[in-house]
């Protein structure tokens, strides 16, 4: 039997009224048939790949979505960071609010997400300097959490220009192990970043900085050394870090 449906009066209502229309004829919870386990019989990891040969795939990878990588030591990080946006032209540089005080190099102006940047501010910002919560060697993607010196999903997505750290105890070898580690964050809002934002129409043109950054510059870090945890912030340990 078909139902009758008033005139939405917004244009969410119509939505709705089409979702419940299209869902009249489904059967109710408790009669839904029971669906088949899913078979999980992949690789959840990969024991071949693991220390240089996991660091030199991952840079590998990154490197081959025309990202920028550079290899650096903790002690040598605020020198890199300085030389990549002396590079890059940085003038004013977005940050979350907990970003180590050690890392941005005197003469950039720091705008720290705190309280929340304006949308105009970022994107007339130089660019953006975060850290991550990991890397996937596999696919040459980082993922980002929201967790410490991070910040929210908005300000490594508005920039134009995004600058990021990865350990190298950060990288892991497949999208399986990924999962994993970032499953006790699962109900967080994760960012997978392969390379410098880009899209293709269907004549295959490529527009680059739609969904994000254009330009993608990675530092990694190769020795654990000691990651300034309590420089400006005092901030805790990252459990997935």
């Amino acid at each position: 039997m078909t139902k009758e449906w008033s005139r939405p009066a917004t244009a969410r209502e119509a939505i709705l009224q089409r979702i419940r229309a299209a869902l009249d004829d489904v059967a109710s919870e408790t009669s839904r048939p029971t669906l088949p386990p899913l078979p999980r019989a992949y690789r959840k990891s990969d024991a071949a790949l693991r220390g240089e040969a996991l660091i030199a795939q991952f840079i590998e990878r990154v490197g081959e979505y025309k990202a920028s990588v550079h290899e650096t030591t903790v002690a040598e990080l605020p020198e890199a960071i300085a030389a990549a946006l002396a590079r890059r032209g940085v003038q004013r540089l977005a940050a979350p609010a907990d970003l180590p005080a050690d890392w941005p190099p005197s003469g950039v102006t720091l705008l720290r997400d705190e309280p929340p940047l304006a949308t105009e501010a970022l994107d007339s910002s130089d660019g953006v300097l975060t850290a991550c919560a990991l890397g996937i060697a596999q696919t040459g993607t980082i993922v980002l959490d929201g967790g410490p010196r991070q910040g929210r999903r908005a300000l490594s997505l508005i920039p134009d220009y995004h600058l990021c750290v990865v350990r190298a105890d950060q990288i892991v070898g497949i999208v399986p192990e990924a999962i994993a580690a970032l499953a006790p964050r699962s109900r967080q809002p994760l960012t997978f970043i392969s390379g410098p934002s880009a899209t293709s129409d269907i004549e295959l043109n490529r527009v680059e900085g739609v969904h994000g950054p254009r330009t993608l510059e990675v530092l990694v870090v190769r020795d654990r050394g000691t990651f300034s945890e309590a420089d400006a912030t005092g901030d805790a340990q990252d459990p997935q870090q």
